[in-house]
């Protein structure tokens, strides 16, 4: 019997229902069609093998590394040519770079460098060689200046920061009037290896490099941007390179301790047993002082200026001139002018009175003085210069002895060498502590070198296993069974052709598949009267049971044989 559907059995469809009006309808119908249904397997095997190679191939391909950057196209085609003659595959990505497999690399960088390859343009002082005759200045000058920043250029990628730089250099033309005299500046673009950052130490090193390669050009006059437009350079701004070098004093004398701290205490306890550390709180600070003090108590005549006046009482002079009226007045005495006459004095030696005449002493009737007096008046300036030392912190850890810890007798006798040794002074407040502990063992780990995972043949052994796998898990859950149902569905039909007999038919006739139900001697004996279904289960039962059939075959033989 036919199983196809006669056109009163097919279902109806809407009949708004267009040619794409039910698409998981049409989708299911074309899937339901015997000859699809039979190359469905075939098709899922070629799909998940297909899917294992994409996989494979993903997995497989090695990391790609930029071989050249921003070359030109007739480079580009050199550089191919040489990498597919040397067999070393290469591709070119969005970005125009040229990139082989990381493995690759360095091979192909020496393959291309023996060959004189990329055939760019020259850069730095060759650029000169090129000049054509009778050049104009300014074309000369042009030249000259993009020669100097090429040279430039390469002498700061040599930093191992640095991975690409561009120096623009601006050069005023020069002039004999003062007033119209311009200083060169300087422009430097970096692009910094990744994760990697420019120390201030770096930045002024660069900002002098530039400075003493262009005449007249001052330290002030260069500007450093990184890739991020982070300004590096910082223009005029000496407070902060004061600022470094205090900072570089402190760190040398902490250096300065925790050496001495090290070659003492190496020798008692061993090298690795001990780590030590020094804070020391520095006076950066510069003080200058200037005093001035006076003695309040002992004052001291500078200058006296003044005047005074007198008179004298008695006769006037008189006498017999003569001989002892000639001769010479005696000698003069200062006296002060306040001073009295002594009783008693005897007369200068020499002097001589007239006769009846009387030796006055004058009389001070007015004075008029001025004196101006000073007191003691002392003046110092001190000076206390940089670099004291305010308060010193030291920590000093100790290993541990065989896991036990050091006893408090061995730590006092170290905490006493480390005072003596950075000069402890207890008015400074200075602290030195020293303890045992046991050590990690992080410090031997670094000893031992990189671990295994970040040995470089780790990747690649991961990227091959894990392909590997993939494809393992492609073959035995895909490929194997599906090979095994194509092939037990081949089998079926060639082993129902065999032994039609046996096979049981229905009530109208058609073969019951394998999923029929055992046919029993009750089926046979309740059977109807049709001839069709008795043949049927007659077939069922030889099926299901050979053996009894065989012997009712022969039971059968006997009885028409009797």
């Amino acid at each position: 019997m036919s199983n196809a559907l006669t056109p009163t059995d097919a279902p109806l469809l809407p009949a708004s229902a267009g040619r794409f009006g039910a698409p998981l309808a049409q989708m299911r119908g074309i899937l339901a069609q015997p000859a699809v249904k039979r190359a469905m397997p075939l098709i899922f095997l070629i799909g998940l093998v297909a899917a294992g190679f994409l996989a494979w191939s993903l997995v497989s391909t090695p990391p790609q590394r930029i071989l050249f950057a921003n070359v030109t196209d007739a480079d580009k085609a050199a550089i191919t040519t040489a990498l597919d003659g040397a067999s070393i595959k290469s591709s070119i990505d969005s970005s125009g770079s040229i990139t082989v497999a990381e493995d690759d690399f360095h091979k192909a960088r020496m393959l291309l460098a023996s060959q004189n390859l990329p055939k760019a343009a020259p850069g730095g002082y060759q650029i000169l060689d090129q000049l054509p005759m009778g050049v104009s200045r300014a074309v000369e000058g042009e030249r000259l200046r993009q020669a100097r920043e090429t040279e430039l250029a390469r002498s700061i990628e040599e930093i191992d920061s640095v991975a690409e730089a561009r120096v623009h250099l601006a050069t005023p033309e020069a002039s004999v009037f003062v007033r119209d005299k311009t200083q060169p500046t300087a422009s430097v673009v970096l692009k910094l290896q990744p994760g990697r950052a420019l120390g201030d130490a770096q930045t002024r090193a660069i900002v002098n490099l530039v400075a003493s390669s262009v005449p007249g050009m001052a330290p002030e006059g260069v500007t450093i941007v990184d890739q991020m437009g982070a300004l590096l350079s910082k223009k005029g701004n000496e407070a902060n390179a004061a600022g470094d070098a205090r900072i570089d004093y402190q760190r040398r004398i902490e250096d300065k301790y925790r050496e001495q701290l090290v070659q003492l205490l190496t020798p008692l306890v061993g090298a690795g047993n001990f780590t030590a550390e020094v804070q020391a709180d520095v006076d950066l600070d510069e003080n200058q002082a200037t005093r001035e003090s006076y003695d309040k108590e002992g004052a001291v005549l500078a200058a006296e200026q003044g005047a005074w006046t007198g008179s004298k009482d008695g006769q006037a002079p008189g006498g017999i001139p003569g001989a002892l009226s000639n001769t010479p007045p005696p000698a003069s005495t200062i006296t002060a002018p306040n001073a009295q006459p002594t009783p008693g004095a005897a007369a200068a030696p020499g002097a001589t009175t007239a006769a009846g005449a009387s030796q006055a002493t004058p009389q001070k009737q007015s004075d008029s003085f001025t004196r101006t007096y000073e007191t003691g008046k002392q003046v110092s300036v001190t000076r206390q210069a940089p670099g004291g030392i305010k308060r010193l912190s030291v920590a000093v850890l100790l290993r541990e002895e065989s896991g036990k810890p050091r006893s408090q007798v061995e730590i006092q006798q170290v905490t006493q060498l480390v005072q003596a040794a950075v000069g402890y002074n207890q008015g400074r407040a200075d602290q030195v502590t020293v303890i045992s502990r046991k050590f990690t063992t992080t410090a031997d780990a670094a000893d031992k070198g990189p671990a295994w995972y970040d040995a470089p043949w780790v990747p690649l052994a991961a990227r091959n296993a894990t392909a590997l796998v993939i494809a393992l898990l492609v073959l035995f859950l895909g490929v194997r069974p599906l090979t095994k149902a194509l092939l037990k569905k081949r089998e079926e039909p060639a082993g129902a052709g065999n032994r039609p007999a046996l096979s049981m038919s229905g009530p109208s006739g058609e073969e019951a598949g394998p999923g029929a139900p055992p046919v029993s001697i009750d089926m046979l004996e309740s059977a109807g009267n049709s001839y069709d279904e008795r043949v049927g289960l007659v077939r069922g039962f030889t099926r299901d049971n050979p053996a009894r059939a065989a012997l009712a075959v022969r039971d059968m033989i006997k009885a028409d044989a009797q």
